[in-house]
């Protein structure tokens, strides 16, 4: 990208940020108040590549070159509305990369750790709000064990090759998820369910 460019994908920013809220967010059911400050206030540009930042609030997920994606703002929106954060709550994000929810999570007042699919999350502890940056396929045990007694998790989920957001809550110490409609996820390939035998 040119400096010329650069500059103005620099100085564009606000706006494109306030237009991401008012077209791509409110349009879409995302109207918290305290929800629509975070994304205004944690600038999205930050958590790309340099030569990306003028596709940070294209409405689409974002490639960031290596392999990974940051996942569109609606994505994330969708995730925090089924969340509910409250200031104050401990929260484990598992991502590859997460850092941008992590950092509207923070932005809410919570306690934020972050994890990649790859670390070893039985040392982590129990969080009262799982948020997985990506779709799955199973909860193995190890991620289950992080969501507190009456904790939630919010994830992307795959079914049948086709992603949706879906939320867990623990009750007597079981997790299930429960799809909430079709969103644009990318599938976490850590997270893939066991391959069996078919004849």
């Amino acid at each position: 990208m040119s400096v010329a460019l650069a500059e103005a994908a620099e100085t564009g920013m606000a706006p494109a940020r306030k237009a991401m809220i008012d077209s791509q967010l409110r349009v879409s059911g995302v109207n918290d108040p305290a929800l629509l400050g975070a994304f205004a206030s944690v600038p999205r540009e930050d958590f790309v590549p340099a030569d990306r930042r003028a596709l940070a609030y294209v409405d689409r997920a974002v490639p960031l070159g290596d392999g990974t994606v940051l996942a569109p703002a609606l994505t994330h929106g969708q995730m925090l509305t089924a969340a509910a954060p409250l200031a104050g709550e401990r929260a484990l994000v598992v991502g590859k990369p997460g850092e941008y929810l992590g950092a509207l999570l923070r932005q809410l007042g919570l306690i934020v750790t972050q994890a990649t699919p790859a670390d070893d999350l039985s040392g982590l502890g129990c969080f009262a709000l799982v948020l997985v940056d990506g779709a799955i396929e199973v909860v193995p045990p190890a991620l289950a064990a992080t969501v507190d007694a009456d904790g939630r998790l919010v994830t992307g989920l795959v079914e049948r090759g086709v992603t949706r957001l879906a939320i867990g809550r623990k009750v007597a110490g079981t997790l299930a998820l429960t799809a909430l409609g079709d969103a644009d996820f990318a599938v976490l390939p850590e997270f893939a369910a066991p391959k069996s035998w078919s004849f």
